[in-house]
C-alpha cells in the first residue's frame, strides 16, 4: 500500500448535510477496500483561483490516505461521476 494525497472541491451551493454525506461517501470507499485515511482536513468554503462551472467558491477537502491501487482506482471512478465535485486531484506521496 502506498500513501496518496487527495484534494477535491465540492460545489458551494449545497446544504451542509449534503456536503457531509458526500465526504462520508467518498471516504468510505477506502474503508471498503481495506485502506486507511491517515489525515482528513475540511478546509471549508474558499475562493477559487479561477471560475469553474460558474462557481467562484468551493468547499475544499484534503485527505492523506494509505491505499491500494484498487481503492484509488475505485475512488477515481466514483469521484468522476459525482456531479457535486467540481475538481479533484490524487497524487502519490513523494511525487
Amino acid at each position: 500500500m502506498k500513501k496518496y494525497e487527495i484534494m477535491y472541491i465540492i460545489k458551494p451551493d449545497l446544504e451542509s448535510d449534503v456536503i457531509k454525506a458526500q465526504i462520508e461517501r467518498l471516504t468510505n470507499i477506502f474503508g471498503n477496500y481495506g485502506s486507511t485515511v491517515l489525515e482528513h482536513k475540511e478546509m471549508g468554503l474558499k475562493d477559487l483561483a479561477y471560475e469553474i462551472e460558474h462557481y467562484k467558491k468551493g468547499y475544499y477537502v484534503w485527505q492523506l490516505v494509505e491505499a491500494s491501487t484498487d481503492a484509488i482506482f475505485e475512488f477515481n471512478r466514483v469521484i468522476r461521476i459525482t456531479e457535486d465535485v467540481i475538481r479533484f486531484i490524487v497524487v502519490k506521496e513523494g511525487e
